[in-house]
């Protein structure tokens, strides 16, 4: 007889996530449902503003990806009106991107999905002698892995293990579970990288901070190009962008790289993160202009995983269905045409697993109906997985060399064939190896913008706009989460329509109409648990995508009508640090 289990909240992301899946007698998923429980709505917010108001407005979309919701929304309204931005401003814009890249990949790894594969319980056990000699194994100038400084981070940790509430940040995970695959000393190993992380992540926040003026929601984009004019003239903030990126890239290089390496050896064989992906087909956006004409990452579409083809994007056939999303309009709408009128429609009762073991009454998802805030998005009626991999497989399909190299490279490392990329374990690497690409290339267009600055200053074109005429644009690109689109139409002067189909929509939207699933829903669907009261197999998989919810869900009832009531149990069912 098969059985639910709800994992509701997923912790570790960022937004409002809830994960059902049906399970055969065998511990193996049947069918698989995801829901966005909360809403966002800053589309409907934007309608009847002045343009060069809405990127500011659309980088709230997120506390995260702040940067990427700001920038895809300024190149929207400069798409829309035909400005073409200054050479200097394209490069600031990248450097600033280069700061949100390796700032967000890093923190996802080992502050939201690290846990996932490092046992921390485990690592309380390590010789700091043989953890410290290990790491020279996966890397030549290992970081933070000193025999003192590996017996200080136990040290550390045995003090949260001894407190009445146990391990603090790391409390009520699903440590000793049988999937887990590190060594005591691999797990110390990578428990020392995440707390260094902690402070790379503090660097990470300044870089950006350096040209966006703050850290979140920086500042310093315009419609037309960039206003830190001043930063970029003076060589004392020119120099602290290349200290500070050099030394988040050494951290990547010295133990992101090499801990991802270690993970592919000890997981390689780990049935739950190598099982076939539910999707493989894969779109990219080409971003990170470095020079004149030069894109580090590139645009294209791979079908059915297909790696000895990919073909150019048609934005036509992008739409969002909303059949199984609380949405009025349920048709396939292009973004250029998009609707946000909700219509909620809730949970029914049910049962499903408790932490015991045994049945308990819980709200569940009618998956004949409407079960989530996240649209359905769809190319060419197909679903697509966005994200790092599908940049990484992209550019290695078109033969960029940068890719191709960094991938060769990797696969060689590891032992592994290109086919082993099809897997949780696989977008996880390709996250990696997306920071590195960035860490490794970046400073192209930084040594690039100090030339230019020698003949041109300029860093902004005039904003121009006919109220008599109506435009419309879309900013697209790739984003550390995937490919991201805004979508704007503007009569009179002010914004008619807005929409924005963003990484996590792609990858976590429900059913379409044709019952084809989005590649969130489509990847549990042939996992084996192990466990049905520890699913961290669910976890990890889901983790994997990097979800940032709030990204995907759509604004609060403005009178005030009570949509849904959430209370959240630490110990409830599938709920982890």
């Amino acid at each position: 007889m098969s059985k639910r289990v709800v994992v509701d909240p997923i912790t570790r992301i960022e937004g409002h996530l809830r994960a059902e899946v049906i399970v055969g007698e065998d511990g193996i998923v049947q069918d698989a449902f995801v829901s966005s429980t909360l809403w966002r709505g800053l589309e409907v917010i934007a309608k009847g503003r002045d343009p060069r108001n809405i990127p500011l407005m659309m980088q709230r979309i997120c506390g995260v990806c702040t940067y990427s919701h700001y920038l895809k929304s300024t190149m929207t309204v400069e798409n829309a009106l035909g400005i073409k931005i200054p050479y200097n401003a394209e490069l600031v814009r990248t450097l600033m991107n280069a700061a949100l890249f390796m700032h967000d990949h890093p923190v996802h790894f080992y502050h939201l999905h690290g846990v996932d594969w490092v046992d921390i319980v485990s690592a309380l056990s390590a010789d700091e002698k043989k953890a410290s000699e290990l790491a020279f194994k996966y890397c030549d100038n290992p970081i933070g892995t000193g025999e003192n400084e590996l017996k200080r981070v136990k040290e550390k940790i045995a003090k949260f293990a001894k407190n009445p509430q146990g391990l603090g940040p790391f409390a009520n995970a699903y440590w000793g579970h049988k999937t887990f695959r590190f060594s005591p000393e691999q797990n110390l190993i990578a428990l020392s990288h995440y707390l260094k992380a902690l402070e790379v992540q503090r660097t990470a926040a300044q870089l950006m901070a350096i040209f966006g003026g703050k850290q979140p929601h920086p500042q310093s984009l315009v419609v037309g190009g960039v206003t830190c004019v001043m930063d970029i003239l003076n060589p004392a903030r020119m120099g602290e962008y290349l200290v500070k990126f050099q030394e988040i890239a050494d951290f990547i290089n010295n133990a992101y790289y090499p801990d991802i390496v270690m993970a592919v050896e000890m997981y390689k064989t780990e049935p739950s993160v190598m099982k076939p992906m539910g999707v493989k087909n894969f779109m990219a956006h080409k971003e990170f202009m470095i020079g004149k004409n030069e894109y580090l990452f590139d645009s294209g579409v791979i079908m059915n995983g297909d790696l000895s083809k990919v073909f150019d994007i048609d934005e036509d056939k992008i739409t969002e269905d909303a059949t199984h999303s609380w949405y009025k309009n349920d048709n396939p709408l292009h973004p250029y045409n998009g609707e946000t009128e909700p219509n909620y429609t809730g949970f029914v009762d049910g049962e499903s697993i408790g932490v015991d073991g045994t049945n308990v009454k819980t709200k569940l998802i009618d998956e004949t109906k409407k079960y989530s805030w996240i649209k359905s998005p769809r190319y060419n009626e197909e679903p697509m997985e966005v994200g790092p991999l599908a940049s990484i497989l992209v550019g290695y399909v078109r033969g960029n060399e940068k890719v191709t190299t960094l991938v060769n490279e990797f696969l060689g490392k590891t032992g592994i064939p290109a086919a082993a990329l099809f897997s949780t374990l696989g977008r996880t690497g390709a996250r990696m190896l997306q920071a590195k690409l960035v860490s490794d290339n970046a400073l192209v267009a930084f040594n690039n913008l100090i030339e230019n600055l020698k003949v041109d200053q300029e860093t902004c074109a005039p904003y121009i706009i006919d109220k008599d005429k109506e435009y419309i644009g879309r900013g697209i690109g790739d984003v550390p989460r995937g490919m991201l689109s805004h979508w704007i139409k503007i009569k009179n002067g002010v914004v008619e329509n807005y929409q924005a189909v963003v990484p996590s929509t792609w990858n976590a939207g429900p059913m379409d109409a044709q019952g084809k699933k989005g590649p969130y829903e489509a990847d549990l669907i042939g996992l084996k648990i192990e466990d049905l009261t520890q699913p961290l197999e669910i976890i990890r998989i889901i983790h994997s995508f990097d979800p940032c919810i709030a990204c995907a869900v759509h604004v609060m009832d403005t009178k005030g009508k009570t949509l849904s009531e959430y209370k959240v149990n630490p110990l409830y069912n599938g709920c982890s640090v």
